[in-house]
C-alpha cells in the first residue's frame, strides 16, 4: 500500500457524503515526523529517505511534534519551490504507545489535527460563500486582508443596511481540560488583534474572532490562560465589550477540511 493511502483508513468520525468545503489536493503523502527546525521546516521520513517539508505554523504545536507520528503533506502548487510539500495535518494517537492484539495490523485509535494556519482564512471565505456562517446572515460581500488604519484584518463583511463586520481568524490545535485552547504560545500579535477588535466595536461596527478548531476532541473553547494569561484576560475583556467569539469545530480527514458545529465558550473561571 502506498504512503498516499496507507493512513487514510485511520479511525475517524463518520464522514459526510458531501465534499468538504476545503478539499485537500491530489497526491498528498503521509510520512513519519522526525524533527522541526526553526518552526517553518519539518523533517519527515518518507519511503526510507529524509524529506524536508514546509510548515506555515508559527505556534508551538504543543503535544503534536511526536517522533514517528504520521504527517499528511500536500504537494506545493509551485513545482520550483525548494520544499516540495507543505505540512497539512498530524495524526494524534490516543495512546503514545498503542496496545494492539498480537497479530493485528490495525492503526491505533486517534485523529487528524489540521496544522496549516492558512486554513481558517480559507474556511471563512468558503463557508461564507456556502452560506454556512449564521453570524454572517444578510452580508453579501467578503474582502480578505482588509485594511483598517495601519492594520489589516483577515476579513471584512459588508451588506445592505448592515454595519461592517471585521473578522480575525485563528487556528486552534490544542486541547486541555476538555477545552480547545488558543494560543499554544505567547502571542503579542494575538493580543494586538483583540485590542483592535475592541476598538472597532467602540466605533459602532461589528467585530468577531473566528477560531477554527482543527481536531475533534474538546467540548468547549477557552483562551489558554496557562500559556498566555495576558491574552486570556484580553479575550474575556473583549467578549464583555461586545467582540463576537465564534469557535467552530473543523472536520479534518485525508479528503479535506469541512466546517463543523459551533463550540460554546467556557465562562471566565473565578
Amino acid at each position: 500500500m502506498s504512503s498516499e493511502s496507507k493512513h487514510a483508513g485511520m479511525n475517524q468520525p463518520a464522514a459526510s457524503t458531501a465534499a468538504p468545503l476545503l478539499p485537500l489536493p491530489l497526491h498528498c503523502i503521509v510520512a513519519a515526523f522526525v524533527q522541526r527546525r526553526k518552526r517553518f521546516s519539518v523533517l519527515l521520513q518518507h519511503e526510507g529517505a529524509d524529506l524536508w517539508v514546509h510548515s506555515n505554523n508559527s505556534g508551538s504545536m504543543l503535544g503534536l511534534c511526536l517522533p514517528g507520528a504520521p504527517v499528511l503533506a500536500s504537494p506545493a502548487s509551485n513545482p520550483a519551490r525548494k520544499l516540495k510539500y507543505t505540512q497539512e495535518c498530524v495524526w494524534l494517537a490516543h495512546r503514545a504507545v498503542p496496545q494492539l492484539p498480537q497479530g493485528t495490523h490495525s492503526a491505533p485509535d486517534g485523529f487528524w489535527v489540521g496544522v496549516n494556519t492558512s486554513t481558517p482564512n480559507r474556511m471563512l471565505e468558503a463557508a461564507f460563500h456556502a452560506h454556512r456562517l449564521p453570524f454572517a446572515q444578510g452580508y453579501t460581500t467578503l474582502v480578505r486582508e482588509a485594511k483598517r488604519g495601519q492594520s489589516r484584518l483577515d476579513g471584512l463583511l459588508t451588506g445592505p443596511g448592515l454595519p461592517p463586520l471585521w473578522v480575525e481568524c485563528k487556528n486552534v490545535t490544542m486541547v486541555e481540560d476538555d477545552a480547545a485552547c488558543f494560543p499554544d504560545a505567547a502571542s503579542e500579535r494575538g493580543q494586538k488583534h483583540l485590542r483592535e477588535l475592541m476598538d472597532i466595536v467602540a466605533c459602532g461596527e461589528r467585530a468577531a474572532m473566528f477560531y477554527l478548531v482543527q481536531r475533534p476532541d474538546g467540548a468547549c473553547f477557552a483562551p489558554a490562560d496557562f500559556i498566555d494569561p495576558a491574552y486570556a484576560a484580553l479575550f474575556y475583556q473583549a467578549l464583555h465589550a461586545g467582540v463576537e467569539m465564534y469557535p467552530f469545530r473543523a472536520m479534518v480527514s485525508p479528503a479535506g477540511i469541512d466546517l463543523g458545529p459551533l463550540l460554546p465558550v467556557r465562562p471566565l473561571r473565578a
